[in-house]
């Protein structure tokens, strides 16, 4: 009987044990899970990795988003865990890069301007148009702007194809509302000075190399087919 009463009551304890392990790791789980979707994220593509083609080829999409988008994600994320910053959003993060502890700024803005670039760059894009130009609010405010979209779209691609070495040609929108052209350096993100990007040219090479090599001016003129004026309507 003794036995018997000792074999239940560590049986007993054997169930509450593992019902104690079992709570502590969905718990642990629970937490680790928070974490992860606190952080940021590697947005998925809004269309096929092919769907740009023969602008930009299956191949090029397939690495630029899985692997150079894919890493600025990763490292951003490292840069940013145990930080205040690290469930804060890009464009927050970015405008308010000074406050970040100075050991993570310079990956947060190089990494994290990647994110921000390139997350913008996807959703501005779509399926190649022939004759791809804006039309509407985007057209009368270019035109109020730059005197012409053809002004516009020339004074972009010149100032893209201009960028010494790796970097973006950019239209912004300034705090007071005008628009501006301009190209940054790297990765860095018209965000952290307070501008808000309206159209981004990529004209890092891992960006057209595969199907441009080095004419970089190709890539861009072949890139204002694949445009989504109705993106950027939106930002205006």
């Amino acid at each position: 009987m003794f036995c018997f009463g000792l074999q239940l009551f560590l049986h007993s304890i054997f169930i509450i044990d593992k019902h104690f392990q079992l709570s502590n790791f969905l718990l642990t789980n629970v937490k680790s899970h928070d974490k992860v979707k606190s952080m940021l994220d590697l947005p998925n593509l809004p269309y096929a990795y092919d769907a740009l083609e023969p602008v930009i080829s299956k191949k090029i999409m397939e690495l630029h988003h899985d692997k150079h988008h894919a890493a600025y994600v990763a490292k951003a994320n490292a840069a940013l865990e145990g930080t205040e910053w690290a469930d804060k959003s890009i464009e927050e993060i970015l405008k308010n890069l000074s406050k970040l502890p100075k050991d993570k700024q310079t990956a947060v803005r190089n990494n994290g301007g990647g994110h921000a670039n390139h997350s913008l760059f996807w959703k501005i894009m779509r399926t190649p148009q022939e004759d791809n130009k804006p039309s509407g609010a985007v057209r009368s405010k270019l035109e109020e702007t730059f005197g012409s979209f053809e002004k516009f779209k020339t004074q972009l691609s010149e100032t893209a194809t201009g960028q010494f070495g790796s970097g973006w040609g950019w239209l912004v929108k300034k705090v007071d509302g005008d628009l501006t052209i301009y190209s940054l350096p790297n990765q860095d993100s018209p965000i952290l000075t307070g501008d808000m990007p309206i159209v981004g040219i990529d004209v890092w090479e891992h960006a057209y190399y595969l199907d441009y090599l080095n004419d970089r001016a190709a890539y861009i003129e072949k890139w204002w087919h694949v445009v989504n004026w109705d993106e950027v309507e939106k930002r205006l």
